[in-house]
């Protein structure tokens, strides 16, 4: 039995931000995105998980991310990646 989850919400939130206005972190995502694993592993050993123009090498157990394309490209600059369990539904 597998224990890697079939998908994970990425979440791109600006690093800094002065003032949210209450908001919180997550809520203050720049892009979301539901990824699901591709049964492959990336060059980090990690498994990959794609959709909505986000590919992402993910370490299921501690949800940090190894490596990370945005339609094609490296992360911007003053955005950071967050990961949580995708929602059911």
């Amino acid at each position: 039995m597998s224990t890697v989850p079939k998908r994970f919400e990425i979440l791109l939130v600006p690093a800094h931000v002065e003032d949210r206005g209450g908001a919180s972190v997550e809520d203050s995502a720049v892009r979301t995105a539901i990824v699901e694993a591709t049964g492959r592993r990336g060059a980090s050993g990690y498994p990959i998980y794609e959709g909505h123009g986000i590919v992402a090498d993910v370490d299921p157990e501690t949800r940090t991310v190894e490596a990370l394309l945005v339609d094609g490209r490296e992360l911007d600059y003053g955005l950071t990646v967050l990961v949580r369990p995708a929602a059911r539904g």
